[in-house]
């Protein structure tokens, strides 16, 4: 199929005929007429041949060559230089080329129009002014105000024109061009200038209690924009309306305001400066002076340009306060414990200050309530009392600590420890905050400590079961003194309120621990230091003193409780005893018989301690009579003689006995003798001579003799034989 195809295109192709046509060139044209309307072109009018379809301007110079196709006369050649001659000619053109150039024409392009500036120097002014145009030799200008259609028309040979008398804020159009020497015109150029506005009237200020302030002005004819400006520099500016805005202005300013229009042309006159002064400034210093408790001024400095001043004082409980006056300072009730808001805003005839600075005065915290001082322990006072408003810590001192600080603390208690004793402190609870410090001129609470322990000094025996006991008194006069002696079974107390007291009927052969302790109405010192006292050991209840021999005495004693050894003293006028032991018994001699005499006994415990005993009323044994004989008498009767010693007030008793015998005899008082029938002669006797006591009881110490009796008539005699003599 493709083959097919290209074969039959072949042989379309070659089978095809070719004709040729051949088309003549057109005629020459002629030129009729060449000239310039402006600086960089020239206009060509021809005559036109038949056959053409078109035609080619062609312009020349020295170093300038330019062919320009047209469609039909005239046509105009473009890009070329002002005030410069040129060779014109002109072709004709068709399909079959173009035609021979025609007879070329000179030609020379016009000068440039003048580069026109203008400004309005005035409001009522325009001046008009250019550089010098190349081969120019007068200009001409025509002005004609926007809107109208007179005009005005100069010539002139000068680059400025100044054109007066017109109207302020109004537009003029000014057209100039240039001639050359061959008089012809040149390009001409349009401008348009408005003249200055005219001067901006009626300008007013409102001010108040904003930051800035509002400028009006009357609009006026021409104005494209208003500048406000103020005599410190702000400005502020409108397009539209015929006010505007000066933000921020700063408080406390008398100045003043001018307005300027704007347009093209340049500013306006400034209009009449208008007067205006700024809301107030706000006091920068503002306290709270407080000269005596809860009598305050707020005090605030001056400040300038104000008419008079609003303070307010609004406490944080909500309770408000206010001042309007012309001073300085507002008067006020501040009570302790309270913080106040204060402010101040200062007012003239723009108003008030939008803002004001707040100051916050605390005052000093209220003194403490419902104080409450108690004794914990005798060096220890628990101070307590009622939480105060404003205080967010609490001092606690006591002048006689030299006012230093014990308790630092929130919590509305405190311990004063380590105090003298017998002392009356003054205890101050002293309020404290972090703004306004301590309140020092809370009343103190007095209050006294415990009173001091005293101390024993000395014990004394003064008798058998009273003691008395020295103590020291470091407390003031009226303090009250108890001794207390503490013993195993027993306790026994005194009081004094001196240095002196004695303790009463304590038992002998006691142990006790005896401790002061004083008191006041305050309360209870601490107990002094304690002392042993070991009373002396008990006397014994009875005393037995017995003749051992007429020189020696058997003393005997019941046991003294609390006693370990005893000296036993036998005291007379004929000379003493003394003996040192551990037992209840005691031979003592040196003590003769018939002799008055009296016991002293001392018992003495184990660690020295004495009780003197004293027991009157002894007496030794009577003496044994001496010189004792036996006789046998006449009528069968024994005779016992002997001699007394000491006082004849004592009976005797006279036993004989023997192997066989036993005989008893009792002599009265001051008898030497005694007779005894005898029964039986001859027998051995022992004989015995013993007094009688006052009791009646024979003495047992006296000695018998042995005596032989023969019986009578015996050469013997009497024998004697003396046994224990």
């Amino acid at each position: 199929m493709e083959m097919e195809s290209d074969s039959h295109l072949h042989s379309d192709i070659c089978s095809t005929d070719l004709t040729f046509f051949w088309t003549p060139a057109p005629e020459v044209p002629s030129i009729i007429k060449a000239y310039s309307k402006h600086s960089d072109s020239i206009t060509v009018e021809f005559t036109e041949a038949s056959g053409a379809t078109g035609y080619i301007l062609r312009a020349e110079s020295d170093d300038f060559f330019s062919e320009t196709p047209v469609s039909n006369s005239p046509g105009t050649v473009l890009q070329l230089q002002p005030n410069t001659y040129y060779m014109l000619s002109v072709m004709s053109v068709n399909s079959g080329g173009r035609s021979q150039p025609s007879y070329p024409v000179k030609a020379k392009t016009v000068v440039i129009a003048p580069q026109l500036s203008t400004t309005s120097p005035s409001n009522d002014t325009i001046l008009v002014s250019w550089p010098p145009v190349e081969h120019a030799v007068l200009y001409t200008l025509c002005i004609i105000r926007e809107g109208s259609s007179s005009r005005l028309k100069l010539n002139t040979t000068d680059t400025m024109v100044t054109f007066d008398d017109l109207q302020a804020g109004t537009t003029y159009c000014i057209k100039g061009t240039a001639w050359d020497s061959d008089g012809r015109t040149g390009d001409d150029v349009t401008v348009c200038q408005i003249t200055r506005d005219p001067d901006v009237t009626q300008v007013q200020v409102t001010q108040g209690r904003s930051l800035g302030i509002t400028v009006y002005w009357m609009p006026v004819l021409g104005a494209e924009t208003y500048i406000a400006w103020t005599s410190n520099g702000q400005n502020c500016n409108a397009t539209v309306n015929s006010y505007c805005f000066i933000i921020p202005v700063d408080c406390g300013q008398n100045h003043t305001v001018t307005v300027t229009a704007f347009n093209s042309a340049g500013p306006s006159s400034p209009s009449q400066p208008a007067d205006y002064i700024t809301y107030p400034c706000t006091p920068e210093n503002i306290w709270v002076e407080e000269p005596t408790a809860g009598n305050c001024s707020l005090v605030w400095d001056e400040v300038p340009l104000v008419e008079y001043y609003m303070a307010f004082i609004k406490r944080d409980d909500g309770t408000e306060n206010s001042c309007n006056t012309t001073e300085t300072t507002c008067p006020f009730s501040c009570m302790c414990g309270y913080t106040y808001l204060t402010t101040v805003f200062p007012y003239n005839q723009a108003g008030s200050s939008p803002y004001a600075h707040v100051r916050n005065y605390t005052t000093i915290p209220c003194c403490p309530q419902g104080v409450t001082i108690e004794l914990v322990s005798a060096d220890t006072m628990e101070i307590m009392w009622s939480p105060v408003k404003g205080a967010e810590l609490y001092e606690t001192t006591a002048r006689q600590t030299d006012d230093v600080v014990h308790c630092n603390d929130t919590a509305p208690v405190c311990a004063l420890s380590d105090l003298t004793c017998n002392t009356m402190y003054a205890v101050t609870v002293t309020p404290c905050s972090e703004l306004r410090g301590c309140n020092r001129t809370c009343t103190p609470h007095t209050h006294e400590t415990a009173p001091c322990s005293p101390e024993i000094l000395n014990m004394a025996q003064i008798d058998n079961s009273t003691y008395r006991v020295l103590i020291s008194t470091p407390n003031t006069n009226n303090t009250n003194y108890t001794i207390t002696a503490v013993g195993r079974y027993n306790t026994h107390t005194c009081q004094t309120r001196n240095s002196s007291c004695e303790l009463t009927q304590l038992p002998c052969g006691s142990f006790y621990e005896v401790t002061a302790v004083a008191a006041t109405a305050v309360g209870r010192s601490l107990p002094g230091f304690s002392k042993p006292l070991e009373t002396g050991p008990c006397c014994p209840t009875f005393v037995n003193v017995t003749q051992v021999t007429q020189a020696m005495t058997n003393v005997t004693w019941s046991p003294g409780s609390g006693a370990r050894s005893y000296i036993t003293t036998l005291t007379s006028s004929r000379g003493h005893a003394k003996c040192h032991t551990l037992d209840t018994h005691c031979l003592m001699g040196c003590i003769t018989c018939s002799t008055n005499y009296s016991v002293n006994l001392e018992a003495i415990s184990s660690t020295g301690h004495k009780s003197e005993c004293k027991y009157h009323g002894f007496s030794s044994s009577p003496c044994c009579p001496t010189g004792v004989k036996l006789y046998r008498r006449a009528n069968n009767s024994l005779r016992v003689y002997w001699r007394s010693l000491g006082h004849h007030i004592h009976n005797h008793i006279v036993e004989l006995y023997g192997t066989g015998a036993n005989y008893t005899c009792t002599a009265t008082a001051g008898s030497t003798y005694c007779d005894i029938q005898e029964e039986t002669c001859g027998d051995v006797y022992t004989v015995l001579v013993a007094p009688l006591g006052q009791n009646g009881v024979k003495v047992s110490f006296c000695q018998p003799r042995t005596y032989s009796v023969p019986c009578p008539g015996s050469n013997a005699g009497m024998s004697k034989y003396l046994l224990n003599y």
